[in-house]
């Protein structure tokens, strides 16, 4: 079992930026891919971006450029770095987790949310 405590969202200026972390608690179980999802208002949950646990990244095209996503393997946390905020990035944004067990069985953890407001 893997618990995921998600901080850093809050209110900004269109332009502003914000920091989002995600730290897993400890575990015996593999971390793999870390995904950030976000879901606005009467929409669907989206990806991102997620970061592999080799570092590779991908991102959603309506971030690329603005967002960046890392990891520090020691401390077991996630970051989305968010720039050049814009009212279209206001969402819940949520963390999600690939731990793989050492019989290679896959579990997949979601955190509570962090909400992300972005004024125009």
């Amino acid at each position: 079992q893997v618990q995921l405590v998600e901080s850093g969202g809050g209110l900004v200026h269109a332009g502003g930026s914000l920091r989002l972390s995600c730290a897993a608690s400890e575990t015996t179980l593999s971390i793999r891919t870390v995904g950030w999802y976000r879901q606005a208002p009467g929409k669907q949950r989206e990806l991102v971006a997620a970061i592999t646990s080799g570092g590779s990244t991908d991102y959603a095209d309506s971030v690329k450029g603005r967002f960046t996503i890392s990891r520090d393997n020691a401390k077991n946390t996630v970051y989305l770095e968010m720039n050049s905020l814009k009212p279209e990035d206001t969402a819940d944004y949520y963390c999600n987790l690939e731990a793989v067990t050492d019989d290679y069985e896959r579990y997949y953890y979601w955190g509570q949310g962090t909400q992300v407001t972005v004024s125009s």
